[in-house]
């Protein structure tokens, strides 16, 4: 097989939700993968050639279906206050260091809730090579008729839409939108996916009817709801982490957040109430989750990045470890976290790897008992057969 590479990895998950193969190879060939077979099969000639990863897992690469990378996750309001004063070029470079964090973090799938043109045009200027990070983009949130003009859909590849408000809003957020606003939108949406954001029973009831693509978050949205989804095909991206967020910083005032496992106090009163609250929802949503999986709806990642306290990138493999805890098993938590997103946006080069498919994978080291945590901490990013340019394991730091 001349001009052939070959990677030999202990483990592989391809995405697909396939069980785990052990001791595979993957022949490349002019950046596509060629074929896939157990590594006992290969020939002396073959070996020649190799990339020995057989300490390793191999994956395919994430996606993240719902993040902000104009938008800073700190904890500090005073920080949030800055960005939103900030200069173009400021946010050009806050978005090019986003994209950064994502790529050193597998994630090379992202869909941006938030009109980001005008940076997009820097960043092209500017050519920064983040990276292979395939960019899907709305026009930021239509949260009414105005946003989204019916006849006149807004730029982007998809459509986002609140129609509820997000869950940190409130206990039981109100429609923004009228429901004839809402299937006028979507009606005249140009042919574009629709993602709704709609929290109970009643909103994603009315956004289902009204022939949304996919649910964001969908909390306390009711088990008639999942059945609908599973029977319409309805993506569900549930946003879970949110609610762990919430419940973290719970404990202290609202200016207070978490960081995933270190959690940031600041001077003031906790809210009465608010850890009860977050804690029933957080145990819902993981119940919804379950039952989405028992009765076959198609679910996707999407951590909302860029939130406060939610980090690009990293909050992926957290949000992971929430399907998990929900039932899913590793392999369709990372079929979640790459396939499902992938196809939905129509990243076509992203997703399940297979024979035919573009050789972008990640390298994690380590068994498949040790993910998702090892996928914090990549042993390699392969992009188009071979290492990504940009991606160092143990970046050198200079001053």
């Amino acid at each position: 097989m001349a001009g052939t590479r070959f990677i030999v990895a202990g483990s592989f998950i391809d995405g697909s939700g396939a069980p785990v193969r052990r001791n595979v190879f993957l022949a490349v060939k002019d950046g596509m993968i060629s074929a896939i077979g157990s590594a006992a099969d290969l020939s002396r000639q073959d070996r020649s050639a190799i990339d020995d990863f057989s300490h390793c897992t191999i994956l395919p690469a994430l996606v993240d279906c719902s993040v902000f990378l104009s938008r800073s996750p700190a904890v500090d309001s005073g920080m949030g206050s800055a960005v939103e004063e900030a200069g173009l070029a400021q946010k050009a470079a806050m978005l090019a260091r986003h994209l950064r964090y994502c790529h050193i973090h597998g994630v090379l799938g992202v869909a941006e809730n938030d009109d980001i043109g005008d940076l997009l045009e820097r960043y092209h200027e500017g050519r920064w090579q983040g990276s292979m990070i395939d960019l899907r983009t709305s026009a930021g949130l239509c949260r009414s008729r105005q946003d989204c003009a019916a006849g006149n859909p807004a730029g982007g590849a998809f459509l986002k839409i609140a129609y509820s408000g997000n869950i940190e809003d409130g206990q039981a957020p109100g429609p923004r939108l009228s429901y004839e606003d809402l299937c006028g939108i979507l009606r005249h949406r140009g042919g574009k996916k629709a993602v709704v954001v709609a929290n109970g029973m009643q909103q994603v009831g009315e956004a289902l009817a009204a022939g949304c693509d996919a649910i964001e978050q969908g909390y306390a949205m009711g088990e008639d709801n999942l059945r609908k989804m599973a029977e319409k095909g309805v993506l569900w991206i549930p946003g879970i982490l949110r609610a762990k967020n919430a419940l973290d910083s719970a404990g202290s005032g609202g200016d207070v957040c978490c960081r995933f496992s270190q959690r940031y106090v600041a001077p003031g009163k906790p809210v009465p109430g608010a850890e009860a609250f977050w804690k029933k929802m957080l145990a819902e949503q993981l119940a919804q989750l379950r039952f989405a999986r028992k009765v076959g709806v198609t679910t996707a990642v999407g951590t909302g990045a860029g939130s406060v306290g939610i980090l690009h990138g990293e909050s992926v493999v957290e949000e992971m470890k929430l399907f998990i805890k929900a039932g899913y098993l590793l392999a369709e938590t990372i079929r979640c976290a790459s396939e499902n997103g992938a196809r939905f946006f129509g990243m076509e080069k992203l997703g399940a790897l297979a024979v035919g498919r573009h050789a972008i994978f990640l390298i994690a080291r380590g068994t498949v008992t040790q993910l998702p945590r090892k996928l914090s901490y990549l042993e390699g990013i392969y992009v188009n057969g071979v290492p990504s340019s940009i991606y160092r394991k143990n970046p050198v730091k200079t001053a």
